[in-house]
């Protein structure tokens, strides 16, 4: 029986990668850095998985005859950033991707439960659900396991394994939902099978691994793209089309 839908944040809820960007280049702004990330050098960067490492990252190899000077700066630069991303987000700035809200809903009503697992920290997390769902956001995600909580990100599967232990849930008893190649990796070696739904920074990405690819999970009258593997009646991925797979895949 299927018990469980396991969402991935960035690239998957909702379109969330450049406004991460945005808000990296506005405290770079603010803390005097001369540096501005393009959607270009953001694809790049995205290959890094987690905005800590992320920075990290571009200091090591873009910056390193400042890196020792920038280290001790690091915190402060992501914990301003995602005060900004916050901002962004509560600003209106950003919508959930077409068919989350409405197949949240039919799991919500069909005794479904529902995962979040997310190389993301806790704060980005909490913002895009306040600002997208009734009531806050309080009460929609039964387990949300975090990047902060992980001891490694994707592709580890670890932050996968821990949204299914919160959930009560097997492996075999959930789907989990990605848009990246690192992602699907993760969810894969948790044992999960994956519908993969493209995002904007994940375009070149290969799906291997996931049994299904879309554009997004579709609207009645608006239908995704199928990309591979399983397709969807209509071109919308429902609750009652997953449990149909589900059932004849055990």
């Amino acid at each position: 029986m299927l018990k469980a839908l396991i969402f991935d944040v960035d690239g998957t809820l909702a379109e969330t990668e450049d406004l991460h960007r945005q808000a990296f280049n506005l405290a770079f702004s603010q803390m005097g850095l001369d540096w501005a990330w393009s959607p270009r050098t953001y694809a790049d960067l995205l290959a890094v998985m987690g905005g800590k490492e992320r920075l990290a990252h571009y200091i090591a190899t873009e910056r390193g005859d400042e890196a020792e000077r920038l280290a001790p700066l690091q915190g402060e630069i992501h914990a301003r950033k995602t005060r900004l991303y916050g901002d962004l987000v509560e600003a209106g700035r950003l919508a959930l991707r077409p068919g989350i809200a409405r197949l949240v809903a039919e799991a919500k009503a069909g005794g479904v439960r529902l995962g979040v697992a997310t190389t993301t920290t806790r704060p980005n997390v909490d913002r895009l659900l306040a600002v997208n769902f009734r009531d806050g956001g309080m009460g929609v995600f039964d387990a949300i396991a975090s990047g902060d909580e992980a001891a490694r990100k994707k592709p580890a599967p670890d932050v996968f394994l821990l949204a299914l232990e919160r959930l009560g849930v097997a492996a075999s008893e959930a789907i989990a939902f990605e848009d990246s190649a690192a992602g699907i990796r993760s969810a894969r070696d948790a044992g999960l099978p994956v519908i993969a739904t493209r995002s904007r920074y994940t375009e070149s990405h290969r799906l291997e691994g996931a049994f299904s690819a879309v554009s997004d999970l579709g609207e009645p009258g608006q239908p995704h793209r199928h990309i591979d593997g399983t397709a969807w009646p209509d071109g919308v991925v429902t609750l009652a089309a997953l449990r149909a797979w589900h059932a004849a895949a055990s």
